[in-house]
């Protein structure tokens, strides 16, 4: 535990946990353009599915708690305006699927 401590650079498991939080927290960020690619490369054009926005919205809920976590206030700022926008996608598709 202390070896991976020090190669995380962290001084309590606490940290550490929160380090793992954050690299999870990236890795579903990141999930978003897997999935963005992938139904882009099955639809032969560009595409935006919904789960990208989920994928963004957990992504981004996950990275502003870590931030706030880390007291980064350039990080907090990035997030919660990211945050804002996933959001206002998701709100953009559930109205327009129910005029449909």
């Amino acid at each position: 535990m202390q070896t991976l401590m020090a190669w995380f650079n962290v001084d309590s498991p606490a940290e550490l946990a929160w380090v793992f939080f954050g690299l999870c927290a990236q890795l579903m960020f990141t999930g978003r353009f897997i999935v963005q690619w992938l139904a882009s490369e099955k639809a032969k054009k560009s595409v935006m599915p919904v789960a990208f926005w989920y994928f963004s919205l957990t992504g981004g809920l996950m990275l502003l708690a870590y931030a706030i976590h880390r007291a980064d206030p350039v990080f907090i700022l990035g997030q919660s305006l990211g945050v804002v926008i996933y959001l206002r996608n998701l709100w953009l598709i559930r109205v327009e699927k129910r005029r449909d």
